[in-house]
């Protein structure tokens, strides 16, 4: 584990700065290395978070966008809440909430109950729709079509 007192550099920036890293010892980072994918059984969803901050046995997902955002973008919430997750599984813990760091802001996000519940249930309509090889378009960005995972299965793409 890497101490967050000290400072993290790569290629000549400090991290800790640049990425408002919370206090606490990074338990898993995917930024300056690759980290390994976390995965839930029960879910059958893998994932990784930009880093993982323990403070006092609470392990905080920490993901950076890059973006300027005046409110948490229900996508961001429903990615960090998937954290939240995977961390609770893999790590055997309760995670009572996750940090989006934006451009100019950070949103403490609860992994409270309504967050978990309409993260189950996305993730339900979401094999539902998989399974029945019927996806549908829920955005008019043709830039996120280029990259969606769900691009195979979409017969409404933008791109």
């Amino acid at each position: 584990m890497i101490y967050i007192g000290w400072i993290l550099h790569k290629n000549g920036i400090q991290q800790k700065i640049q990425y408002r890293i919370p206090k606490g010892k990074i338990a898993y980072s995917d930024l300056n290395t690759p980290g390994k994918t976390m995965f839930s059984k029960r879910y059958k969803i893998t994932g990784k978070p930009d880093y993982i901050v323990n403070n006092n046995n609470r392990f905080i997902p920490v993901e950076i966008k890059s973006g300027y955002y005046t409110q948490p973008q229900k996508n961001h919430i429903l990615q960090l809440a998937t954290y939240c997750q995977l961390i609770e599984e893999n790590y055997g813990t309760f995670t009572p909430y996750g940090i989006l760091v934006y451009k100019n802001q950070d949103f403490k996000i609860p992994f409270n109950p309504s967050l978990r519940f309409e993260l189950e249930s996305v993730l339900s309509r979401m094999k539902k729709e998989i399974k029945s090889k019927n996806v549908s378009l829920n955005h008019n960005d043709p830039r996120k079509c280029r990259h969606c995972s769900m691009r195979v299965y979409c017969k409404d793409k933008l791109a």
